[in-house]
C-alpha cells in the first residue's frame, strides 16, 4: 500500500473530492484526520471541525493529530472556495467581500495550514505536503477571478515552501485538476446549453473535443495523483505540479 502507516491530514475534506481522497488514502494504509468547517463525518477518518483561515484552528488540528498518533506525515490542502461567476464591472460590495473570502481560503488558508503543521514534519525530518490547486491557476476565465486568484496564489506559494522546507526533508507539490465529473459540472453544461439554444449532449461533446483524452477526469483520478505525490514513490519530487485535466490544457 502506498501510504502504509502514514498519518495524513486533509483540509477541506467535505463532500466531493475531499471525502473521496480520505477514503482512498485509508485504502492505501493511511490513518486520516479529515478537517472541514462543518466537521461532517467522513467514513474511516477522524473528523475535525476547523477553518483553514483561522490560525487557532490549524494549531489545534496539529495538536489533536499529534496527541492521537504522535506524528504527521502528509498534509493535503484541498479546501475549494466557491466561485460567484461575477465579472469585475458587475461586482457589488458583497461580491467584493466574497471575492476576498475565496482568495483567503485558497491562498491564505493554505499558508496557515502549512505554518502550523509543517513544523512537526521538519522536526521529524520528513513529510509531504500536497496542495490541490486548479487548471484555473494556470488559465483565467471570465467571472472566475476569485477562484483563480486563490488557487494561483497557492500554486506559487507551493514553490516557495518547497524551497524553504526542502532542506529539512519536507516535500511540497501541487495537483491541479481541470474539470471534475459531477452533478455541478453537468448543471453548468445545461445552463450553457440553454443560453446557446443547443442540447446538453452538444455542449458535452464540444467540451470533450477540447480534451486530448476525450473524457472528463473523476474525483478518483485527482485523488490518485495526490496519493502518488504524498507517497514515498515521489521521494525526489518537490516544487512540481501534476495536471489532471484529461489534456484540456498542456503545461
Amino acid at each position: 500500500m502506498l501510504l502504509d502507516g502514514k498519518i495524513a491530514i486533509i483540509t477541506g475534506a467535505g463532500p466531493g473530492l475531499g471525502a473521496t481522497l480520505a477514503g482512498l488514502m485509508r485504502e492505501e494504509g493511511a490513518e486520516v484526520v479529515a478537517a472541514a468547517r462543518t466537521g461532517r463525518p467522513v467514513p474511516g477518518a477522524i473528523a475535525v471541525a476547523a477553518d483553514v483561515t483561522v490560525p487557532a484552528d490549524m494549531r489545534g488540528l496539529a495538536a489533536r493529530t499529534l496527541a492521537r498518533f504522535g506524528r504527521i506525515d502528509v498534509l493535503v490542502n484541498a479546501a475549494f472556495p466557491g466561485t460567484h461567476r461575477r465579472n469585475v464591472l458587475d461586482m457589488s460590495p458583497d461580491d467584493l467581500r466574497s471575492w476576498r473570502e475565496a482568495v483567503d481560503i485558497g491562498t491564505y488558508g493554505t499558508l496557515v495550514a502549512c505554518r502550523y503543521i509543517a513544523p512537526h514534519m521538519v522536526a521529524q525530518g520528513s513529510g509531504s505536503i500536497v496542495n490541490v490547486t486548479s487548471m484555473s491557476s494556470r488559465k483565467g476565465y471570465a467571472g472566475r477571478s476569485d477562484f483563480a486568484v486563490g488557487k494561483a496564489g497557492a500554486h506559487l506559494l507551493s514553490h516557495c515552501l518547497a524551497d524553504e522546507l526542502g532542506p529539512s526533508g519536507v516535500r511540497v507539490n501541487c495537483v491541479a485538476p481541470g474539470w471534475i465529473a459531477s452533478d455541478v459540472l453537468d448543471d453548468w453544461m445545461r445552463t450553457r446549453a440553454e443560453s446557446e439554444g443547443v442540447t446538453f449532449e452538444e455542449i458535452r461533446e464540444r467540451d470533450l473535443r477540447a480534451m486530448a483524452l476525450r473524457r472528463i477526469a473523476t474525483e478518483e483520478d485527482v485523488a490518485r495523483a495526490v496519493i502518488f505525490l504524498a507517497s514515498d514513490q515521489a521521494g525526489a519530487i518537490t516544487g512540481a505540479t501534476v495536471d489532471v485535466n484529461s489534456g484540456q490544457l498542456f503545461t
